[in-house]
């Protein structure tokens, strides 16, 4: 009998444990830790459910409750008063749920493009986390409604034009408030649709006003850090690949090994620098292309007047750390800021139910996520420098001296290789470059002069949005024009182990070819891959 008893004991244990294994594998929990941009992926990219910690909830139910007490008789911005500068006129008590309900209606007038879903799933996920920090006074089941779209897959539709960036993304964040109170329109099963039928159809009830919910929901930057996160998460994959496409042409001109050496990089105290230099170490550790210096000019005497070949590379590949190191750097310190934003409360006024008091400010400014992002798209523009001039490079047979004018396969002069891709490739930079004027010292007063200096910062988000993107663009030509040089160099089995792997992946995308035909697909093609497919490289 005893052993009975032991043996289901133990699988109870055991069954416990797979269910905890496998929950702590499919659900990503937030409210009891920081949430992290490895979380904003596996929600965002990987579409894993999310939960809410329940000791959290408890924090934001003290919250509301507290405010609610709190306001009786006492005068507080946004639930008894008007809203900015007809903060001056008292509101009725009869009147403030419809005040919250005027607040939202009212500011829901974003024009331009609809932003993407997966960005407008990305606000809801950065304005979820900021209000379970506890000092909204907002009730915990606006907040329950929150996740239960996420998990859904049901975001509201916000449109690209409206933001300010410092009394909040008002605008943008009304649209995500006017979904929670069931009106607009979302995103459900990739169309458009009133959001009032697929609550219907879903069985979702909409959002109740108590308090402050609209002005809540509302008053904030988590559309510029929403989209801002998933920003870093493009830049950083966006920049393994560029070293990753940085090294294989170090193989393909059989560049000297010492410009990335650690005693090289190691007296420039950067830490981007030094990681750009061990990832090129690393992924070219088994090259048999690239040289060693000694041998070729330390270790036996040189005897000719002029050397054959080059002394040293062109900028675009002998300074690949020092170009490189900074965008590094840059990325992961907008990836600090960014987490520190969405951690915290930026909503006016604070509800602090701890110190029982209600502090007035300006939480919802965004300066620090719009300097961010004005740094990160000049940083990729870089990037996107970097490979338009290799590819130039690459192109151009005056230069390399290895390979014919555009990487022709064919027969020159009837064939045209990849010239017309880098016409592409040069306009796209371009672009980039005019695009990355920053909106953060674009201030324009509004809202009666008392919004009077403001951060720009949702502009600043989807304008580095639309530089990284186009990176992608640029990168994928590049990548395409490596492939080529390799081929037709016949240098594939003596690559690295690294590049022949990313070589072999990338070549099932894109063909090696010698006559000429229509690339505009394949280029979409490359640039998918690469977006999709993360490599390690730093």
């Amino acid at each position: 009998m005893f052993q009975k008893i032991k043996k289901y004991v133990q699988l109870r244990i055991l069954k416990l444990f797979v269910i905890l294994y496998f929950t702590a594998l499919f659900m990503v929990k937030i409210g009891d830790k920081k949430i992290s941009a490895d979380d904003f992926y596996k929600v965002l990219i990987n579409n894993i459910q999310l939960d809410i910690d329940e000791d959290t909830l408890r924090k934001v139910y003290r919250s509301y409750y507290f405010l609610k007490e709190f306001t009786r008789e006492k005068l507080i911005y946004g639930i008894n008063t008007g809203f900015g500068p007809m903060a001056q006129y008292r509101i009725n008590h009869d009147d403030q749920i419809k005040l919250q309900y005027n607040l939202i209606r009212s500011h829901c007038s974003g024009t331009g493009n609809p932003i993407p879903e997966l960005d407008c799933k990305a606000v809801m996920l950065a304005r979820l986390n900021t209000l379970l920090q506890g000092y909204a006074g907002i009730h915990p089941d606006a907040l329950i409604l929150i996740k239960t779209l996420i998990n859904k897959n049901i975001s509201p539709v916000i449109y690209e034009h409206g933001g300010l960036g410092a009394s909040g993304d008002l605008v943008q964040l009304a649209h995500l408030a006017l979904t929670l109170i069931g009106e607009g329109d979302v995103y459900h099963n990739g169309q458009i649709k009133p959001t009032k039928d697929v609550f219907a159809k879903e069985g979702i009830a909409p959002m109740e006003i108590h308090i402050r919910e609209g002005l809540a929901l509302m008053n904030g930057t988590s559309a510029m850090s929403g989209i801002g996160v998933l920003n870093v998460i493009y830049a950083e994959n966006l920049v393994n690949w560029s070293v990753m496409a940085s090294s294989v042409i170090m193989e393909i001109v059989k560049s000297f090994d010492d410009h990335y050496s650690t005693p090289l990089n190691e007296v420039k105290h950067h830490y981007g620098q030094n990681a750009v230099a061990k990832a090129i170490q690393e992924t070219l550790a088994d090259s048999k292309l690239v040289k060693k210096r000694e041998e070729h000019h330390y270790d036996k005497k040189v005897e000719v007047d002029v050397l054959v070949e080059k002394m040293q590379e062109y900028y675009s590949i002998r300074c690949v750390p020092q170009i490189a190191g900074p965008i590094v750097d840059t990325i992961a310190y907008a990836k600090e800021v960014l987490i520190n934003e969405i951690n915290s409360a930026n909503d006016n006024p604070i509800v602090d139910w701890e110190r029982k008091n209600v502090y007035h400010g300006g939480n919802f400014h965004g300066d620090y996520v719009a300097l961010e992002m004005d740094k990160l798209k000049i940083a990729i523009t870089k990037l996107s420098m970097l490979a338009e001039r290799q590819l130039n490079f690459l192109l151009n047979d005056k230069l390399n001296n290895i390979l014919p004018p555009f990487v022709n396969h064919g027969t020159l002069g009837l064939n045209l290789g990849m010239q017309g891709v880098q016409f592409t490739a040069t306009s796209t930079t371009a672009e980039n470059q005019m695009l990355s004027n920053p909106m953060y010292v674009h201030s324009i007063p509004s809202n009666n002069d008392n919004q009077d200096i403001v951060s720009m910062g949702s502009n600043a988000a989807l304008i580095c949005k639309k530089v990284i993107l186009n990176s992608y663009e640029v990168l994928a030509i590049e990548w395409m024009t490596i492939l080529q040089a390799i081929d037709y160099l016949k240098i594939e089995d003596k690559l690295s182990t690294k590049s022949k792997e990313v070589y072999m992946n990338l070549r099932k995308v894109f063909p090696c070819f010698k006559e000429d035909h229509v690339k505009y697909k394949e280029i979409k093609a490359v640039r998918d891959y690469i977006f999709h497919n993360h490599i390690e490289v730093l």
